[in-house]
């Protein structure tokens, strides 16, 4: 990467969304902390207030620091950031807030009537089509034009991506909808309803978004994150070219690998961890049959 240079320090930072994840941090740690005894909480491990921290850290650096604005100026970029933000990110969230702070928000009537956004189906479908949705060449290069559009959008990915791993990685056990063999099976379908998006944009023969290889559009999508007259970036640089070592079809094809590698090395994570937990579960009620029978006993309570 050459030129980053030429950005001021507001493009590389923003301030403002700065101070806005800096505000959710606290008031994370308030509600955690001196605060949790409103909620009927009990104290939260810092291992897991670490995680929190961190993933609030990424998602500030990839919506708002400088993978923010390389993410506009290379494909391979903008998927990193993608991987990072909706399928890094979301399980990070879950495992960092306590189970009894997502009851006291979601156990009310108001919530009833959406209900079916709980179907582990809903949650499996509407990441993974919202995704590749959003990366079809025309909706991506219209959408990141329109900056109001661009940030409701991504705002929504992340509800989907949360509500998608939610049946993963379920902070509240007596919500969860999935056995562990179900996990296993969710997991594998995740990695196969994007692959059809990642292998389009791999094997394309010509570079397929605008927004990294049409001068104008670009300038008009830096808008975004650059302050000022984004038509001046094209008086300096004529076009995202000059950010860039490949060709706009090499960038194209090494961000669809790296969408791809990533989201993969996740779904082994994931499933290694519900594997060994459903170990550790049946080892457990070998060893002591009681633990089944109270397991049994709860299920048939419900």
């Amino acid at each position: 990467m050459q030129g980053l240079e030429y950005f001021s320090f507001s493009d590389l930072w923003s301030p403002f969304f700065m101070i806005f994840m800096l505000l959710v941090a606290t008031l994370y740690a308030f509600v955690v902390g001196p605060w949790r005894g409103w909620f009927g909480g009990e104290a939260v491990p810092i291992g897991r207030q670490a995680v929190f921290y961190f993933a609030i850290l990424l998602l500030y650096l990839v919506h708002g620091g400088p993978l923010s604005l390389l993410g506009h100026l290379m494909f391979t970029f903008h998927m990193s950031d993608m991987a990072i933000s909706y399928i890094a990110v979301p399980p990070m969230l879950l495992y960092g807030i306590p189970g009894w702070l997502w009851r006291w928000a979601f156990d009310r009537k108001f919530w009833r009537p959406l209900r079916f956004l709980a179907n582990p189906l809903f949650g499996l479908f509407a990441f993974n089509l919202l995704f590749s949705f959003y990366h079809m060449p025309d909706i991506h290069d219209w959408i990141m034009v329109r900056y109001f559009i661009h940030g409701s959008f991504y705002v929504l990915l992340l509800a989907a991506a949360l509500l998608n791993w939610w049946h993963v990685q379920c902070p509240v056990p007596e919500w969860s909808r999935l056995t562990s063999l179900r996990k296993l099976g969710y997991i594998f379908a995740n990695g196969l309803l994007l692959t059809p998006a990642c292998v389009l944009i791999i094997f394309a023969g010509e570079p397929l978004f605008a927004v990294y290889n049409d001068p104008q559009v670009w300038a008009k999508a830096m808008g975004y994150c650059v302050s000022g007259d984004p038509g001046r970036l094209l008086e300096k640089f004529q076009g995202p070219a000059f950010f860039n070592l490949m060709t706009g079809r090499e960038d194209q094809q090494l961000g669809g690998i790296i969408m791809k590698l990533l989201q993969e090395f996740i779904n082994i994570w994931a499933l290694y961890a519900v594997f060994m937990q459903w170990f550790r579960k049946e080892r457990a009620q070998e060893e002591d049959p009681a633990l089944d029978r109270s397991a049994s006993g709860r299920l048939n309570n419900v």
